[in-house]
């Protein structure tokens, strides 16, 4: 193994676990402490943002950097670990020219004139397995597929068409195994108000793209699938080229602009449908969303202000933590006004459920929680019961930051919330990581399981899992 290159700058996204780890390793035979469930057996795959090298702008930003795959398998209680870069158009361009040359967000004003015309995408943020296929995601790009064994990457996958743009949070619906996507921006051009629609089918075939107006050009992170509905949440951390090309924040939070939230049927034109208002808020994640017919529910980690990104002007927003909020959308109503209301107190992140019940009714959440007032990071994993209220914990460690916590099923036939949650937790006192494994109806006994790597994972995004 090459030592792991740690770069030596005070920036916030290139110092401590959010620096790169530049080496692809092969380790077989992790050491364990605790003993694997037998019955989990597969490969947990999470993608963050690596850059392969020193960024070229000092606003360097930590969604900018290159993707880089992180897969632990287990199999037989032994895990083996594997990473390597997602060898993107960009990353294969850089690497030949031996240093970074596209700017954050592949912005033109600090590009190199040799990316004119060229793909700048990372492929950094989530990683699913659909139709045989494991694609690594972002949302300004398609997504780009990889060997599931060996990481090698095989290239894009063309689902988004004229759309071009492709979110990193697409939903499978667990009945009919569609992939339910969309764009923001969609289009050859950047920071535009165009909004893509699309499905592919169990088998990866796309069967609808449709194209439409948002009020205003949003980061539009993820949005929301119901068994009968979709909605597209257009908030107001906004996009904007020519803030962009006079070197102010590509995007910025303008709470003026307003929350507004689109909602058809799923089977239902763009020309039906309607817009619903609330107050200024932001959201990247949902934890689930269901709708009874009359009225649409969605579980979100809702944030006052968007984190991470500053005001047009680029003055600093004020830090603001995520708590659980459920939004309800009355469609029998008169009033587009959407209801809000926080359910749980706890600050927290990267909220998941049971996928086998995405888009239905459902019990059980999980979410990567802050219990000691961190502004943007974690020290705990929580599993809140929405039909008992309940809320169990486990808190790691000073030191310790644990990332997204994923579900995995005990059996294809367990009941929900029978089974296992998965994720990486950096050890900060020893500047390494683990893999762990909870028994997700007792988290507050803590990991029953901990594969040890010999070097750390750097923060990063989403990871799903794939059975053996």
């Amino acid at each position: 193994m090459n030592a792991p290159a740690r770069i030596e700058s005070g920036h916030p996204f290139l110092s401590g676990n959010y620096a790169p780890v530049r080496s692809e390793d092969d380790f077989a035979d992790l050491p364990v402490k605790g003993e694997m469930p037998a019955e989990l057996r597969g490969t947990f795959y999470r993608n963050g943002p690596n850059p392969q090298f020193d960024p070229r702008d000092s606003n360097y930003h930590w969604f900018a950097g290159d993707g880089m795959i992180h897969a632990f398998t287990v199999e037989g209680g032994k895990v083996r670990y594997r990473n390597r870069y997602v060898r993107t158009p960009k990353w294969e361009m850089e690497n030949r020219a031996g240093k970074a040359l596209f700017g954050t967000f592949g912005n033109p004003l600090t590009s190199s004139i040799r990316t004119l015309g060229k793909d700048s995408g990372v492929a950094n943020t989530n990683i699913i397995w659909h139709a045989n296929r494991l694609l690594a995601l972002e949302e300004a790009h398609q997504p780009f597929e990889m060997d599931p064994a060996t990481l090698e990457s095989r290239g894009y996958v063309d689902y988004a068409g004229r759309a071009q743009k492709f979110t990193a949070h697409p939903k499978i619906d667990p009945g009919t195994g569609e992939l339910v996507f969309f764009g923001y921006s969609a289009g050859r051009s950047f920071f535009t108000d165009d909004i893509a629609y699309g499905v592919a089918d169990r088998n990866g075939r796309v069967t609808r793209l449709d194209i439409f107006k948002a009020p205003y050009s949003s980061m539009i992170h993820d949005f929301l699938v119901t068994r009968n509905y979709v909605a597209f949440p257009v908030l107001p951390l906004t996009g904007s080229m020519r803030r962009a090309m006079t070197g102010r924040p590509p995007f910025a939070w303008e709470p003026d602009k307003g929350s507004h939230v689109g909602v058809m049927k799923r089977d239902a034109g763009t020309d039906t449908i309607r817009w619903f208002t609330a107050d200024p808020c932001y959201v990247f994640h949902p934890m689930n969303m269901w709708d009874d017919g009359q009225r649409i529910y969605a579980d979100v980690m809702q944030y006052p202000r968007a984190p991470l990104f500053p005001r047009p002007d680029g003055s600093p927003v004020a830090p603001s933590s995520a708590r659980l909020a459920r939004w309800t959308i009355d469609l029998a109503s008169d009033s587009n006004a959407m209801k809000t209301e926080y359910i749980d107190d706890t600050p927290g992140e990267f909220p998941r459920l049971d996928e086998r019940r995405a888009g239905l009714p459902y019990a059980h959440g999980y979410f990567a929680a802050n219990l000691r007032g961190k502004s943007f990071g974690f020290d705990s994993i929580a599993h809140i019961d929405h039909r008992t209220g309940k809320k169990a914990i486990f808190t790691f460690q000073r030191g310790d930051v644990p990332g997204e916590p994923v579900f995995v099923p005990r059996r294809a036939d367990a009941a929900e919330g029978d089974g296992f949650l998965v994720s990486t937790v950096y050890r900060g006192n020893e500047d390494t990581s683990d893999f762990v494994v909870f028994d997700a109806q007792d988290i507050a006994r803590g990991p029953i399981a901990a594969a040890r790597l010999p070097r750390r994972v750097p923060f990063g995004f989403h990871g799903n899992w794939r059975n053996a």
